[in-house]
């Protein structure tokens, strides 16, 4: 008998638990809850859940301040599920290692999606997928080849170490920190404008229509997101 995928939700509002709940066991996961973050951080230590849903607001700690203790020890999926709707707040949880963020009000709809690509990024991770397809676009990592359609992309170093990164994580919004960092190194984390210049450069290379991107998207004032596997 398989195990179900186990979702902890952390969230102080008991009426947030019930309304997913019911959600989350129709589409065959099993959920469980914490009602503050020494609550949820046993839990995560004991309990081993798939994915987290971790709101911001707890009542003894900060979220973001669960983020960074979880990430000394765990890679487990978070998504961040709050009424905190400034960039800021986004953007200094995906840099602590949420991997994605959704605002309440929230569609239950988007909710899972969010949760089914934290999961299927998780397993792409362990299995060390080397080759990422999203849509008629194809990234070999370990041969350092772009295809789109069937047709070879010529990319510069830079433009598949940036395209490589963003494919490392696709379906999940990474933030202008974390790009630049891990393609051009720490002293160049705030050099916006230059990663702005180098996605102009790979939309022009890969997208149908860079005007309107289908395959490399803007998550405005937070970062990027390459489109998930189809």
């Amino acid at each position: 008998m398989t195990t179900p995928t186990r979702v902890l939700v952390i969230d102080d509002e008991p009426a947030i638990f019930r309304f997913l709940k019911p959600a989350l066991e129709a589409n065959d996961y099993e959920a469980v809850s914490a009602g503050t973050a020494a609550e949820g951080l046993k839990r995560i230590a004991g309990d081993a859940p798939d994915v987290v849903v971790l709101d911001l607001g707890l009542p003894d700690m900060d979220g973001k301040d669960v983020i960074a203790r979880v990430r000394e020890w765990s890679d487990v999926p978070i998504i961040v599920l709050s009424a905190r709707d400034r960039e800021a707040e986004k953007i200094a949880a995906l840099d602590l290692g949420a991997d994605d963020f959704v605002n309440k009000p929230f569609g239950m709809g988007e909710l899972m999606a969010r949760l089914r690509t934290a999961l299927r990024h998780r397993m792409q991770r362990k299995g060390e997928t080397p080759v990422v397809s999203v849509g008629g676009l194809e990234i070999d990592i370990p041969r350092r080849r772009v295809t789109l359609q069937g047709a070879d992309v010529s990319l510069s170093p830079k433009e598949f170490d940036l395209l490589a990164f963003l494919a490392s994580h696709a379906g999940k919004v990474v933030t202008h920190k974390q790009i630049l960092t891990a393609v051009w190194g720490a002293a160049h984390e705030n050099d916006t404008q230059y990663l702005r210049v180098y996605v102009g450069q790979l939309r022009q290379k890969i997208e149908p229509n860079p005007s309107d991107p289908r395959f490399l998207l803007t998550e405005p004032g937070i970062g990027y997101r390459l489109i998930d596997a189809v």
